[in-house]
């Protein structure tokens, strides 16, 4: 993915989503990459995906998995409570 500097700086939060994620993020000047953030492997020693992981071998059951949408939806709502 990439970014120019101005889309960098209005969406840092965003670009380290993706990063966190696993998706390496360019940033550009002028069309020509100058940069690229990417995941850091370990973390204090353990494993960057350590969770995921972990996650992996107990997945949730039907009951407590929601979508993703429903997930944003209540991270916005708090969000805009704490405002």
């Amino acid at each position: 993915m990439m970014y120019n500097v101005l889309e960098a700086r209005n969406n840092l939060s965003k670009l380290i989503a993706d990063v966190e994620s696993g998706i390496e993020v360019t940033i550009a000047r002028r069309g020509v990459p100058v940069a690229r953030i990417v995941p850091i492997d370990h973390v204090h020693g353990r494993p960057r995906n350590a969770f995921a992981a972990w996650l992996r071998e107990h997945p949730l059951t039907a009951e407590r998995a929601r979508p993703t949408q429903e997930i944003d939806a209540i991270v916005a709502e708090n969000r805009a409570a704490g405002a």
